[in-house]
């Protein structure tokens, strides 16, 4: 649409408050108002479909054959473009354990990439894990979290750094905690083979995230709940869960949500390259990583390897394996992740004022049929017709 005004229509509109109305405005980039009515001439006609605010992840490695930790800033905007293109209409860039001068490198270019509005920033995920629960990272690139070393790859980040995932239990992984907390750097356990106690700790310190709460963390033992009970139990942890039937039995993140509540979980991806492509051998940082069957393992087989989904999958599955209603999903995969970034104000919901980040969906299904980011259409726009005259329809 090359109009400055777009007026969507007949479609459900997935509000806070629940399924309202029936027409959104949208006027440059914001949401200009929601409303119920009749579509009027020149709407935009989105009956049988459903209105979602734009998918956030929280936790992503790449897409379309390229990888964020490559340092090549057209493999960045590739990975990107790749997951916008599924829904995703802000994302953080994740990185994989390495050489802290190469991952100061990787944040230069990603930092680039935020200041231009392609990223909402960076999350390093190692090197300060645990070697014992390091699946997809190299070991012998693994560094204890001492703050100093901690504090240099946030500098490289220019003040885009959103997250770092640590192993509280290791020496410095406190202190660390702490110091990211001092910073507005969102600090999250992972990778970790934390006890109760020390998870407490962690959280009293700062922690607020749980990274892919199960995996690659000790599991519950009725005498040792180990960190993944001391997560889920804080109302100050939100909890990262990859819904791929891959990584979680569905029971598992069923007990999650009953435990958690919507409003705690971010549905993440962990997708590596792969993501959007077909099975093949990709890079992840420094390893090789085997798809088959779209699944992601190390090609020895001893770990899985991040995963292949898109957010539009992981909705999708949301609502038709695990039952979850339209407002639980949107909370996991748009409001959680906005609030827990401090852009609620701008993101995560439809409401008039915020960025017209849009989602459309096949309202039978939940397929995913257009994507616009910021007022501008990202695919799908040419499916719809205009509401004309006399009841007639016209070719948008």
């Amino acid at each position: 649409m090359s109009s400055s005004r777009v007026v969507l229509a007949g479609a459900r509109l997935v509000l806070p408050g629940g399924v309202e109305g029936d027409r959104l405005a949208v006027e440059g980039d914001r949401i200009a108002a929601i409303a119920s009515g009749e579509p009027e001439v020149g709407d935009l006609d989105l009956t049988g479909h459903t209105v979602v605010p734009g998918f956030v992840d929280l936790h992503v490695h790449g897409g379309g054959g390229a990888s964020y930790a490559s340092g090549i800033a057209e493999e960045a905007l590739l990975a990107a473009r790749t997951h916008l293109e599924h829904g995703t209409t802000t994302t953080v860039a994740s990185t994989v354990t390495g050489e802290i001068d190469d991952l100061a490198r990787q944040a230069h270019v990603l930092s680039e990439l935020v200041e231009d509005g392609v990223l909402a920033g960076i999350h390093f995920e190692g090197p300060f894990i645990s070697p014992g629960r390091c699946g997809a990272h190299r070991p012998d690139l693994l560094r204890e979290p001492d703050p100093a070393l901690v504090r240099k790859l946030v500098d490289a980040a220019r003040g885009h750094a959103r997250m770092v995932t640590l192993a509280p239990e290791l020496p410095g992984g406190l202190d660390s905690v702490r110091m990211l907390a001092d910073l507005g750097v969102i600090a999250a356990v992972g990778h970790t083979d934390s006890d109760y106690a020390t998870t407490l700790e962690a959280i009293d310190a700062g922690a607020t995230v749980a990274t892919h709460l199960f995996n690659a963390m000790p599991g519950i033992a009725h005498r040792a709940p180990g960190p993944i009970v001391a997560l889920l139990e804080d109302e100050r942890v939100t909890v990262e869960l990859i819904n791929d039937g891959v990584h979680l039995h569905p029971s598992v993140l069923d007990l999650a949500y009953r435990t958690a509540g919507a409003s705690r979980v971010a549905l993440i991806t962990d997708a590596m390259g792969a993501a959007g492509m077909g099975d093949g051998l990709y890079p992840l940082g420094p390893l090789q990583v085997q798809v088959k069957d779209g699944v992601a393992m190390l090609p020895d087989g001893s770990s899985i390897a991040g995963s292949t989904l898109t957010l539009d999958q992981v909705f999708r599955r949301a609502m038709v394996v695990h039952g979850l209603t339209v407002n639980q999903a949107v909370e996991s995969l748009s409001a959680a992740p906005a609030r827990l970034l401090g852009l609620s104000d701008s993101i995560g919901s439809l409401e008039a004022g915020k960025l017209a980040d849009l989602v459309v969906l096949d309202s039978d299904t939940y397929d995913l049929v257009a994507v616009m980011r910021r007022g501008r259409w990202v695919r799908g726009d040419d499916l719809f017709t205009t509401v004309a005259p006399s009841g007639g329809s016209t070719a948008d």
